[in-house]
C-alpha cells in the first residue's frame, strides 16, 4: 500500500474526494478542512494500492491539482487493516509487480543527477578498478562494480526514451559522459604517479591473467549486459532494490573505465580498445534491455487496466 497526500484548493476539495471515494483501489479517506496553509486549502489523506496508484494519479493530475496544490506519495511498510485488503483485492494484477511511473521518474531522475556525491562514487570505483587491474584481483575489480553508480543514469534513459522525457535522457547522458571524463582524468593522474613511484610495470599489467575478461569483448558480454539490465530494471520497477547490488556485481562498465586508464597509461592500446568496447557493449545492453522490460510492463499494465470503481 502507499500513503496519498493531497493538498489541494476548497473548490476542488470535493472533487478530489470524490475521485478518490469512487476508485476501488482506495482505502482510509481523510479529509481535513482548512488544515492546509500553503497553498491553502483542504488536506485530503487515503491509503491506495500500489496496483492502482497510477491511475489514482492521472485522475487527480486532471483535476489539476498538481498544479493548484500538491500530491505526494510514501511506501506503507505495514497495513493491518480489513478496508486495505478488500482495497488490494479489487485492484488488478499484485503490488509487487506494479509499476508507479511517477515514483519512478522520481527516483531515477534523481539518480541521475550530476552531483558531486555521484562524481565521487563513479571516481572512487575507478580508482578501485584501476588497483584491481594492476595488482591481478578480480575481489577489487568486485568492490569498483559495487560501488559504481552509473546504473541510476542507464535507468533513467531507459525511463526517458519509454516515457519521452527528454530531458531525463539528457540529463542521464550527462552524467555518464562527464562522470565518467573527471574518473578517467583522476585515475589516469594517480596511475601515472604511481607507475613514476615503481607501484606497478606494464610487464605486471600485462600478465594480470585474472582480470583479462575486462577488455576481452565477446558474445557473452552482450548477454550479461542484457541479463544485468533486465534485471536492475525489474528491481527498480518492483521495489525490490536489494538486487540492485547484484546487477552492480555482474557488469563491468567501471572495470572496464578503470582497465582502459591503466592501458592507456602504460601504452597498450590494444587492451585500451578492447575496454572501451567492452565499456559500449555493457552500456549499450543495458539500455536496450531496460528499455524493453519498461515496454514490456507497459503494454502489460495498459492490457489489465480498467475504470474501477466501488460500484
Amino acid at each position: 500500500m502507499l500513503h496519498l497526500r493531497v493538498v489541494c484548493p476548497r473548490e476542488h476539495s470535493d472533487q478530489v474526494v470524490r475521485v478518490l471515494d469512487d476508485h476501488a483501489g482506495v482505502a482510509h479517506l481523510v479529509r481535513l478542512p482548512d488544515a492546509a496553509l500553503r497553498p491553502a486549502g483542504d488536506l485530503v489523506e487515503a491509503d491506495v494500492a500500489r496496483e492502482s496508484a497510477d491511475d489514482v494519479l492521472a485522475l487527480l493530475c486532471d483535476l489539476g491539482v498538481d498544479h493548484s496544490g500538491g500530491i505526494t506519495l510514501e511506501n506503507i511498510d505495514t497495513a493491518m487493516s480489513d478496508a486495505a485488503d478488500a482495497a488490494e483485492e479489487r485492484a488488478p494484477g499484485e503490488g509487487a509487480d506494479a509499476v508507479v511511473w511517477e515514483e519512478l521518474i522520481s527516483r531515477t531522475g534523481e539518480e541521475s543527477r550530476l552531483t558531486a556525491t555521484y562524481v565521487a562514487f563513479v571516481t572512487l570505483a575507478c580508482m578501485l578498478a584501476a588497483v584491481g587491474v594492476v595488482t591481478d584481483s578480480p575481489v577489487t575489480i568486485v568492490g569498483a562494480m559495487v560501488v559504481g553508480p552509473e546504473f541510476g543514469p542507464l535507468a533513467a534513459i531507459a525511463v526517458g526514451i519509454v516515457g519521452k522525457r527528454w530531458d531525463l535522457v539528457r540529463r542521464a547522458l550527462l552524467a555518464l559522459v562527464a562522470g565518467f571524463a573527471f574518473a578517467m582524468a583522476v585515475t589516469g593522474f594517480c596511475a601515472w604517479l604511481g607507475e613514476w613511484f615503481g607501484l606497478f610495470t606494464i610487464e605486471k599489467v600485462m600478465h594480470a591473467a585474472q582480470v583479462d575478461f575486462i577488455y576481452q569483448v565477446g558474445p557473452f558480454s552482450l548477454i550479461v549486459a542484457l541479463l544485468a539490465g533486465a534485471a536492475g530494471m525489474l528491481s527498480m520497477t518492483s521495489a525490490k532494490s536489494a538486487a540492485l547490488v547484484g546487477v552492480f556485481i555482474s557488469v563491468t562498465t567501471i572495470p572496464a573505465v578503470g582497465y582502459a586508464v591503466i592501458a592507456a597509461v602504460t601504452g597498450q592500446w590494444g587492451r585500451f580498445g578492447g575496454s572501451l568496447g567492452q565499456l559500449a557493449v555493457n552500456l549499450l545492453g543495458i539500455v536496450v534491455a531496460a528499455t524493453a522490460v519498461l515496454l514490456l510492463r507497459k503494454r502489460r499494465r495498459a492490457a489489465m487496466t480498467r475504470p474501477l470503481s466501488k460500484g
